[in-house]
């Protein structure tokens, strides 16, 4: 059962979550994985178990949303890529480690495509050039369901990523295609990224 692919343009964070709760909680053994492309308009999130001394000097005028993925703070905005996986990783035969690999894979041969050399890191999860990151994953499993997803930097401001250790590690920088030489179209970078994706869950 090919997934639903929905490419939803500029949307508020929190009424993202808040839809993919209700998609996750709604859904039934025969309801079809979508896929979700989004931007966000600028905000601080943190992980279920995010701890806030990573949020070193934010500024008031980017909100902070405490949220129900994994992992710690990371920083969403425009000009970045965000994928939302609504997958329902049983029926895929997928675990949690399986799902996160598949999505670092994906970003590393999008990266490819664009003539990015990127590596995923056993320690930190997510995508690295030259140990800088580019992609970050944060999921969340629920009744055999997984929602939230990845973030690709593509050619946004990286600035607010200097006010949070990223992804709660102090020193990590983070970088972006448009800083690697790298010119697409973020609509563009999302087509690719889903082909990436979907060539690897299971039919």
């Amino acid at each position: 059962m090919p997934a639903v692919i929905r490419h939803l343009g500029l949307q508020d964070y929190q009424a993202s979550w808040q839809a993919m709760q209700a998609f996750t909680r709604n859904r039934n053994p025969t309801t079809p994985d979508e896929l979700w492309l989004v931007e966000h308009p600028p905000v601080y999130t943190l992980g279920l178990n995010g701890k806030y001394e990573h949020l070193l000097s934010i500024s008031a005028d980017i909100p902070v949303i405490q949220s129900d993925r994994g992992g710690q703070v990371t920083y969403h905005g425009p000009g970045q890529l965000v994928v939302y996986t609504l997958l329902d990783i049983d029926r895929l035969a997928l675990n949690i480690r399986q799902l996160v690999t598949l999505l670092e894979q994906a970003m590393i041969e999008t990266l490819a495509i664009y003539g990015i050399s990127a590596v995923a890191r056993a320690d930190a999860p997510g995508v690295y050039v030259d140990g800088k990151k580019i992609g970050s994953i944060g999921l969340r499993i629920k009744n055999h369901c997984s929602y939230h997803g990845l973030s690709l930097n593509n050619n946004m401001d990286l600035r607010p990523f200097d006010a949070i250790n990223p992804c709660g590690y102090s020193g990590l920088k983070v970088t972006q295609l448009a800083d690697l030489g790298a010119t697409v179209n973020t609509a563009e970078l999302a087509d690719t990224l889903v082909k990436a994706i979907t060539a690897h869950i299971p039919q």
